[in-house]
């Protein structure tokens, strides 16, 4: 028959041994759901997509993280991830619904007869362009291209064409791999 120090000591094993898995119980729950809530996040509004191609060069390069935030609302100037042809493709807002869209032959890009100032396009050019211009942007759509104009395949071409609001994945408004804030 055991001793009463020998019962006791037993018994303090027994309850350490419940709380050392109560606690592992515990944290695994709580990774759990923190894991569960940060993939619903991510799915649902701020996608986190990984550049491939050189379409957005400089200001992306191929194999960057980006960070974006769903919303249907952009602006001119934005960088948007958008559906096409069951791909995602991130390319810049240059036109909203209703704009009138015109490149001259030599990759000057004009919206409803104004220039568009691109600081962040190296070199101007035509690109596949086989739409015709002067082109109207329809309504809730965007008209988007790439930065590097010569190689991208955008709303120039019928293969892209303009981006409608179901189409849209989201803004992107951060690289997190390299890090640093989009232009």
């Amino acid at each position: 028959m055991p001793s009463a120090d020998e019962l006791t000591a037993e018994l303090g094993r027994i309850k350490k041994r419940k709380r050392v898995f109560y606690l592992i119980r515990s944290t695994l729950s709580v990774l759990i759901v923190a894991a569960a809530i940060a993939v619903l996040v991510s799915m649902l509004w701020l996608p986190v997509l990984k550049t491939f191609g050189h379409s957005m060069t400089p200001t992306l390069e191929d194999g960057d993280l980006v960070l974006s935030v769903k919303t249907p609302h952009l602006e001119q100037g934005d960088l948007a991830a958008f559906y096409s042809n069951n791909k995602i493709l991130i390319k810049r807002v240059i036109a909203g619904p209703g704009d009138w869209v015109v490149i001259d032959k030599d990759g000057a890009v004009f919206i409803n007869g104004e220039k568009l100032d691109e600081p962040y396009v190296s070199e101007a050019a035509y690109g596949n362009a086989n739409i015709e211009f002067p082109y109207q942007v329809p309504d809730s759509s965007w008209f988007v291209m790439g930065d590097h104009r010569a190689t991208s395949i955008d709303s120039r071409n019928t293969a892209v064409g303009p981006v409608y609001e179901e189409q849209i994945v989201g803004k992107i408004i951060f690289r997190l791999w390299p890090m640093g804030k989009v232009n």
